[in-house]
């Protein structure tokens, strides 16, 4: 394979979801179609790396000229309580379930000893400022179900038990734990199985 291509696959293969083969298979469709997705794929690169950035306040994605983020600056989402995540990304995909109105704050990571990522690497310290001055009521964690994000979890729920509020010590959930939609105990493994006896509702 010529050096070009090549060097095109390996930079496709480091995205999400493109393994060895999908990533050559989309460098191959680009430059047989240099000008129908080839060019805007380009120019929309180019846009992004020079217009997207993340809002100073709450770490979501916005655009060069609009801080803070629509999400920080609605006067209709809900403002007393913040969802914590982990990525930008999240986001998006929260907001796609529409079941959530409040604030968001991006952690920028997890804690990961192995990753040498500790509190001072995430955006503790800027979340419990803004609990602060925003006064937040309640914290949402919606952070990942491993060990890191357990971890994560148990860190910040420690962090803001004391944390300085206007009326009563802000409360602190995390996302419920069950089966996925469409899916049946056969398919789920023990440790959900478990969060979803614990976390049981009435039917």
């Amino acid at each position: 394979m010529l050096a070009p291509i090549e060097e095109l696959v390996k930079n496709l293969a480091r995205l999400p979801g493109l393994g060895r083969r999908s990533a050559g298979r989309a460098a191959l469709a680009l430059l047989r179609e240099p000008d129908r997705l080839l060019e805007p794929l380009i120019l929309a690169l180019r846009t992004a790396r020079d217009t997207v950035i993340c809002c100073p306040r709450c770490g979501a994605f916005t655009v060069v000229g609009k801080t803070p983020c629509a999400f920080c600056s609605d006067p209709l989402r809900e403002g007393e309580i913040v969802c914590v995540v982990e990525d930008p990304a999240d986001i998006v995909t929260l907001e796609a379930s529409g079941a959530f109105k409040g604030r968001y704050h991006v952690l920028g990571g997890k804690l990961s000893p192995v990753h040498h990522a500790g509190p001072e690497k995430l955006r503790c310290a800027e979340l419990r400022e803004r609990i602060t001055s925003e006064g937040f009521k309640e914290v949402l964690l919606a952070l990942s179900t491993d060990m890191e994000g357990d971890a994560t979890a148990g860190y910040l729920a420690e962090m803001l038990r004391d944390c300085p509020t206007t009326e009563a010590p802000v409360k602190v959930t995390r996302l419920a734990f069950g089966l996925p939609a469409d899916s049946g105990v056969a398919y789920s493994d023990p440790l959900t199985l478990r969060r979803a006896i614990v976390h049981r509702c009435d039917a």
